[in-house]
């Protein structure tokens, strides 16, 4: 399992697109937190969310363990067949999606110039960038 771990960082959300069912979870590069790329996190299919606006201390996001997902499903009535598509976004596994697999995006900042976000046309940039999904 391939979890995505960014802690120290100041992530918001940034967006959700209810036609594609899309969520978008955004660290900017801040004097704060001393950082110099963009981070961008996307859920596709989204069915649940249970979400805080902010995450000032960063994101740990993997699949929910059998215990948790039960007393989400049980909380939430998730049905079984999402334990697989069940996402805790935080240490304390106090926020949740159930979604697709999340995908992730990161690049320098100063190197996007106009491009507003690393989910836009072209990919890959011109400029280098990584990315990865939660497995």
């Amino acid at each position: 399992m391939t979890d995505f771990v960014r802690e120290g960082r100041l992530f918001r959300v940034g967006g959700f697109n209810p036609s594609h069912r899309q969520l978008f979870l955004i660290s900017e590069a801040t004097l704060v937190d001393q950082t110099t790329t963009r981070v961008e996190v996307c859920f596709g299919h989204v069915e649940l969310m249970f979400l805080k606006p902010l995450y000032p201390n960063g994101l740990r996001i993997r699949r929910a363990t059998a215990a948790e997902f039960g007393v989400l499903s049980e909380r939430h009535g998730i049905p079984a067949a999402d334990a697989e598509y069940t996402w805790i976004l935080d240490p304390e596994g106090e926020s949740f999606v159930v979604s697709a697999n999340p995908s992730w995006r990161e690049a320098e900042y100063a190197l996007m110039g106009a491009q507003k976000s690393l989910y836009e046309s072209p990919w890959p940039p011109e400029f280098p960038a990584e990315s990865g999904s939660v497995n």
